[in-house]
């Protein structure tokens, strides 16, 4: 193993740590939450679709201004104070169901709150990585977080299902709280000093936010990249919506179960995670944003085929294939906006970037509800892999197609 790698950076080992112990916390209320609304307060899929919109609705609201706030503090200290509040919130869960008052108001507010401290989080934490490890091991450093999330999305599920089963779905949300507690302290152990941003107070809030979404969006390859990103959440908001009720009433699985189907689709994202710079240095950065999607999103068109018997499997393998696909599309695209953006701009531009992708998923949310209700629920699986697939033409029709790396030098910004 090269000496230069990020095994040997400690504060990275840290950041990585803590960030594997976020995720699988996360991804186990994803599946935990969702479980409780659909099997203890019998959920319609309209309540389930304003569940998935509470969960992300803050990105709309608050996303823009964030990235602002982001870039005049410190962003470790950001990070910590989110898991914090992250853990808070989410303990009162289980706290109102050992009191019998727990309701699906309760559920909807937590959602978004916890939704409120992931916008900080995540925007601090994308923007913190460059000062961290520098800006020549990005691919290095995002290709280990995004195997950190696959992992997550492979182990999270099947927890927070098993835990579900074991212990019921209330008790379950301690799991989600007690990951970003340990996400926190691995925080805390970072010794890197960071540098404290300068301060202007006599800069305005709109001309700033307006400079982050100017950056994104005069860059054409950034520019279709989100359109791309936004276009896969819309629909994947949609997705989230129906997906638990699909697999517990229309292919009657058990709580336990669903947690497995869901992990093993994550198998795909951890190989992703794992041959991501392999494949991005083989092939070429701008071919594996649009090549990779075009020869695995249309995988998913085999998610509404699942049926109980042996056609479960459809799901599973589905999962898999678009999420390695999935994955290797977000290390690159990921690496790039980073690589492409002055530090003083990176908060701006990651929250521009989120406020566009992350605000289609409480919209997408709120259509696979209504379209749950209004064409059933596999007729919504329909809708949403033929629009997720069509996402990947953003990418493939953009000068990104003509290329074979995109460039990694911060742009002169005027």
């Amino acid at each position: 193993m090269r000496r230069d790698s990020l095994f040997f950076h400690a504060d990275f080992r840290r950041l990585w740590a803590g960030d594997t112990a976020s995720q699988v916390g996360a991804f186990a209320g994803h599946t935990v939450i969702p479980l409780l609304a659909a099997t203890v307060l019998a959920a319609t899929p309209f309540e389930m679709g304003l569940l998935t919109a509470a969960e992300t609705i803050a990105f709309l609201i608050i996303g823009l201004p964030a990235g602002v706030w982001v870039d005049r503090m410190r962003r470790r200290v950001l990070m910590l104070r989110a898991d914090f509040v992250r853990a808070a919130l989410l303990l009162s869960i289980p706290l109102a169901w050992w009191a019998g008052v727990l309701s699906l108001a309760q559920l909807l507010v937590v959602a978004t709150l916890v939704g409120v401290a992931t916008v900080f989080f995540d925007v601090a934490y994308q923007s913190y990585l460059p000062s961290l490890v520098g800006r020549e091991h990005l691919l290095e450093g995002n290709a280990k977080l995004q195997a950190s999330q696959s992992v997550a999305f492979l182990t999270g599920p099947g927890i927070g299902g098993g835990l579900v089963q074991l212990a019921g779905a209330a008790n379950a949300v301690l799991m989600t709280g007690a990951g970003f507690l340990t996400s926190a302290l691995c925080l805390l152990r970072i010794r890197t000093v960071e540098e404290v941003p300068e301060r202007n107070g006599g800069e305005k809030l709109l001309p700033q936010i307006a400079e982050g979404l100017r950056f994104v969006f005069t860059d054409p390859a950034l520019r279709s990249i989100v359109a791309c990103t936004a276009t896969a959440n819309l629909f994947n908001g949609a997705f989230t919506a129906v997906e638990i009720l699909f697999l517990n009433r229309e292919l009657g699985l058990s709580p336990a179960v669903i947690g497995v189907v869901l992990a093993t689709g994550g198998v795909g994202g951890i190989i992703g995670a794992i041959l991501a710079g392999r494949i991005t240095r083989r092939i070429g950065q701008a071919r594996s944003i649009w090549l990779v999607p075009l020869l695995t999103w249309p995988f998913q068109l085999l998610l509404p085929l699942a049926a109980p018997g042996w056609r479960i499997v459809l799901f599973p393998a589905a999962l898999a294939i678009a999420g390695f696909g999935i994955i290797v599309y977000n290390v690159a695209q990921v690496t790039y906006r980073q690589a492409v953006c002055p530090d003083r701009l990176l908060g701006r531009m990651n929250a521009s970037v989120r406020f566009v992708v992350w605000g289609m998923l409480p919209l997408g949310g709120l259509i696979g509800g209504v379209l749950g209700e209004a064409i059933g629920i596999r007729g919504t699986l329909w809708f949403v892999a033929v629009g997720e697939t069509a996402a990947l033409l953003w990418v493939v029709f953009s000068p990104i197609r003509k290329l074979r790396d995109l460039p990694q030098e911060p742009v002169a910004v005027g």
